[in-house]
């Protein structure tokens, strides 16, 4: 048996950060140097009133409204590791001894079909004056959106469940041409059907696990926005002799 100690610990947002930039990844995970972020609190706001939305309707074991709608047979699914598995300090979580890694996610929300199939859902929250997933899905950072789905269905089926290939994101879009505030942000509420693939996550995670033992500095690469800034800030440093 392979010990904690032994096993490399990757996280989904790690395994998304190495598909991003492997410069980045390496610096930021195994080096422990990454740009400060600000926190994303009212998407926060938003994720933990949809919880406690769907969490309303997992007690009654009844469907979502938003179920009803859109003809989708299942309800919120009850497990007595729901909490777990959407705190994002513990997750969802596999580990493979034969490769040495131990991967982990929090979802957002899991539902599951009268056969007993999960499917898979994330909150996304956004401020558009109209929403259209068809023009948004031209984006690297939504096609991040399908990938995280996959790493959640993927860590589902090695949890021993039966999972539907289909997700969803439960997209809300803030309104801003309402006329007052008033203290009040009104929602659009969008649901988005895709048709994932998990096939490519282990090999991904064993990818990433073999780099943070590799003594090696990857390289950046080339769209990344936190290589070209410092690409560019050093080639001030050196003309400008800052």
């Amino acid at each position: 048996m392979v010990s904690d100690r032994n096993l490399q610990k990757i996280s989904r947002s790690g395994v998304e950060k190495y598909l991003g930039c492997p410069r980045c990844f390496v610096i930021q995970y195994k080096y422990k140097v990454s740009l400060s972020q600000i926190p994303f609190t009212l998407n926060s706001a938003v994720d933990e009133l949809c919880k406690n939305e769907f969490d309303h309707y997992r007690q009654k074991g009844e469907p979502h409204p938003l179920f009803l709608e859109h003809n989708i047979d299942a309800i919120p699914f009850m497990h007595v590791d729901i909490d777990k598995w959407r705190n994002f300090r513990q997750g969802l979580s596999y580990t493979s001894e034969a490769h040495g890694y131990h991967f982990y996610g929090a979802i957002d929300d899991v539902w599951v079909k009268p056969n007993g199939q999960l499917i898979v859902s994330d909150v996304k929250s956004t401020s558009k004056k109209i929403f259209d997933w068809n023009e948004t899905k031209k984006y690297e950072y939504a096609r991040g959106y399908q990938r995280q789905l996959e790493m959640y269905q993927w860590l589902f089926r090695k949890n021993g469940f039966e999972v539907s290939d289909t997700a969803y994101l439960v997209y809300y879009n803030g309104q801003k041409n309402e006329p007052m505030f008033n203290q009040i942000l009104k929602f659009d509420l969008h649901l988005v059907e895709l048709e994932c693939n998990a096939d490519w996550v282990e090999d991904k995670i064993i990818e990433a696990k073999n780099q943070l033992s590799s003594d090696e500095i990857p390289a950046g690469k080339k769209y990344c926005d936190t290589c070209q800034y410092l690409k560019k800030r050093w080639d001030v440093y050196n003309n400008v002799g800052i």
